[in-house]
């Protein structure tokens, strides 16, 4: 019942989607438009950068929540953060709520992080930061991130659950990245420098798509 428990209130967080909720505000569907998924990035691209952060912090301080929630009313159980984290990232990708088609769970991944351990998350951040400009690309993030972090948690812990509980969450996440990975193959995926080059993003992305 308690895992239960831990697993729901993390799948409960997951589903509070704010960038499906900003789009609708605005009269149109996230989903329908620019790289089609509910999250941070995908925000930044059909609505902007402000509201793209915003979507960032939010949908990380929800597993941090869901995370030390869980950790507060179920302390007996070790892996009490990581199962309630780990349901949040996965009730972000698939939301009952949105007709299981979400976003793709890398902030809620980085709260789940942070709810575990600041400086693993600090470290990690910079890591991923470095890594992400150097290869240009934000899919390379989370399919890193949720491997890298796997490992750690598993040296920290020597928690078997904790661990196959991540393992299943870092291969959900490469799965929903398959796509992106096509992308950058035929030079279609959106660059980090969207940011602040983004006519000649779209302009790059348009002539690849019609080649």
């Amino acid at each position: 019942m308690q895992i239960a428990l831990c697993a729901l209130i993390g799948y409960f967080f997951g589903n509070i989607n704010p960038a499906f909720i900003i789009a609708k505000f605005k009269g149109f569907d996230i989903r329908q438009r620019g790289s089609g998924n509910a999250g941070a990035s995908n925000t930044v691209i059909t609505i902007g950068k402000k509201a793209g952060l915003f979507v960032a912090l939010f949908d990380i301080a929800k597993a941090v929540a869901a995370s030390l929630i869980a950790a507060y009313f179920f302390p007996q159980l070790k892996f009490a953060k990581i199962l309630s984290g780990s349901c949040c990232i996965l009730g972000h990708i698939f939301p009952v709520l949105m007709k299981f088609h979400g976003g793709k769970g890398l902030a809620s991944l980085g709260g789940t992080i942070l709810a575990f351990n600041p400086l693993v998350f600090l470290l990690l951040l910079i890591f991923e930061i470095v890594l992400g400009f150097s290869m240009d690309y934000v899919c390379i993030v989370p399919v890193t991130g949720s491997v890298i972090f796997t490992m750690i948690y598993a040296l920290l812990t020597g928690d078997p659950i904790g661990t196959a509980i991540l393992s299943a969450v870092s291969l959900i996440i490469l799965f929903k990245h398959i796509e992106n990975f096509k992308r950058i193959q035929n030079g279609t995926e959106a660059h980090i420098s969207f940011l602040w080059k983004k006519d000649q993003e779209i302009a790059r992305i348009r002539k690849n798509g019609n080649t």
